[in-house]
């Protein structure tokens, strides 16, 4: 068993020579599992313990071992000092000016359609609006017939709404103004609600149309309610709105759930009315529709017309957006430009 002691004796002295030679920490990595891998000549001493008797075995397992635990210490001790010297000269290397500022980071923001919308509902909560929100697919009831929309109103066809193929009777909702049919379904009056949403309907898609926008409806259902209130209540919305006393203008025209129905427009905020591209050189820009709750409406909420009465009104966020920051095309919004949405702060 002399030879024994002898191989551990020169495995001791090769590693040493060995462990001078390392420079880097890679070699020092590579030295470790050269003496102290499961291949390595301290696992082959281990195996040699077999060819002892039973009185030497103990003994030249525990120098195997304290041979083992030797090179493992060394290898780590020199690693350690290697890996921080290595570091160190990296260090010199990527010297950098600690005093500088450092990289700004790139901070998301809200979609322009989702600023001026969310714009809207927080004017309207201030005069006195609760938010109501409705869902997007839902039947014909609640999107037609409750909004007294005849049964060949040409809004019905295929060509005009995304009607559900599994149930002809479900499609995405056309408008958010089916909200009133659901707010009169649950709640008593007075009723005094918004509704945004997004709304969908079967268009060419162009500069000025898309299959999908967005909508702010108002509904006030209460005693003695009268176009003076809805007047009142537009000229303070858009003045509100648009930062300054607005001018407004009332067109007639038809909705099948108001009556009487109009539009309603505001002097260009561009050219203050003399004319200008933006308002088509006419020096009004048409805002939104509204008008009065028309009774069929109200009695198909199980609403008295004889004792309530309300108004209504409903508008496109995408078109005040393409107004407030003169944008000629409403595919912009969709295209997911950062040139476009990085301008909106």
């Amino acid at each position: 068993m002399a030879s024994l002691h002898e191989q551990i004796g020169e495995l001791r002295s090769h590693f040493l020579s060995d462990l001078k030679e390392a420079s880097h920490s890679k070699d020092l990595e590579n030295l470790k599992v050269k003496y102290l891998g499961k291949k390595g000549p301290i696992q082959a001493l281990m195996l040699e313990l077999k060819n002892c008797n039973s009185t030497e075995r103990p003994l030249f397992g525990k120098l195997i071992n304290d041979l083992k635990e030797e090179l493992l210490s060394h290898c780590d001790h020199s690693l350690a000092r290697l890996k921080q010297t290595e570091l160190n000269d990296r260090l010199k290397e990527e010297w950098l000016d600690a005093t500088l500022p450092g990289r700004a980071s790139h901070k998301g923001r809200l979609h322009p359609i989702t600023q001026v919308l969310n714009r809207v509902v927080d004017i309207l909560i201030g005069m006195g609006f609760s938010v109501q929100l409705g869902p997007d697919v839902d039947t014909d009831y609640y999107n037609f017939e409750g909004l007294n929309f005849a049964a060949d109103h040409p809004a019905r066809d295929m060509q005009d709404t995304f009607y559900l193929a599994e149930q002809e009777s479900l499609l995405l909702r056309t408008h958010t103004s089916n909200v009133q049919v659901h707010a009169m379904e649950n709640l008593a009056p007075p009723i005094r609600i918004i509704a945004p949403g997004r709304c969908f309907r079967n268009e060419d898609i162009s500069a000025r149309s898309h299959v999908f926008f967005h909508q702010v409806e108002g509904f006030y259902i209460d005693r003695n309610v009268t176009f003076a209130d809805l007047f009142a209540t537009m000229d303070e919305f858009l003045s509100k709105l648009l930062g300054e006393k607005v001018e407004t203008r009332y067109r007639p025209s038809y909705f099948p759930f108001v009556e009487p129905g109009l539009e309603v427009d505001v002097k260009c905020i561009s050219c203050k009315g003399s004319g200008c591209r933006i308002c088509k050189h006419t020096g009004w820009l048409e805002i939104l529709g509204a008008g009065m709750v028309h009774p069929n409406v109200l009695k198909k909420g199980n609403i008295d017309p004889e004792v309530y009465s309300g108004y209504a009104w409903g508008m496109g966020i995408e078109r005040l957006t393409m107004l407030l920051h003169d944008i000629k095309d409403i595919r912009l919004f969709t295209n997911n430009d950062l040139r476009f949405l990085e301008q909106f702060s």
